[in-house]
């Protein structure tokens, strides 16, 4: 299994027809002062798998590391697909809302993906002081 796609948005959905719509696609956040709380973001992750992945369980967490190496939230859990038709893969469109993150200080910070413990995907994220014009 492998992340096909993994960004921050704005705003994600999948229509009907299985369309995966993203609106405001960013991986920076500008603030005046820090802790700084972002309201509202959302982490747009689409995995790929094969044949020979289905039908068992994967192992799926993701994780909000700060450029120190600390981990400031994780969060995770078991994902099982059927099998794909022949010759073709399965993709699946995963949409995370994140409420109210808190950043603590200005600089980098990463989201990893991680898939079966095994480091799968990455989308940096940096908060940057908004400089107050003269």
């Amino acid at each position: 299994m492998k992340v096909a796609l993994a960004l921050l948005a704005d705003y994600a959905n999948v229509s009907q027809e299985g369309k995966l719509n993203i609106l405001g696609i960013f991986d920076r956040i500008n603030a005046q002062s820090v802790p700084a709380t972002h309201p509202q973001m959302q982490l747009i992750i689409t995995l790929e798998a094969d044949r020979v992945e289905a039908d068992r369980e994967h192992k799926v967490e993701i994780e909000l590391i700060d450029e120190d190496g600390n981990k400031l939230f994780s969060i995770g859990g078991n994902l099982k697909f059927g099998p794909p038709p022949p010759g073709e893969k399965v993709r699946l469109n995963h949409i995370m809302q994140l409420n109210n993150l808190r950043f603590d200080h200005f600089g980098s910070y990463e989201f990893k993906i991680l898939i079966n413990n095994m480091l799968a995907g990455e989308v940096p994220l940096s908060v940057v002081e908004l400089k107050k014009s003269q």
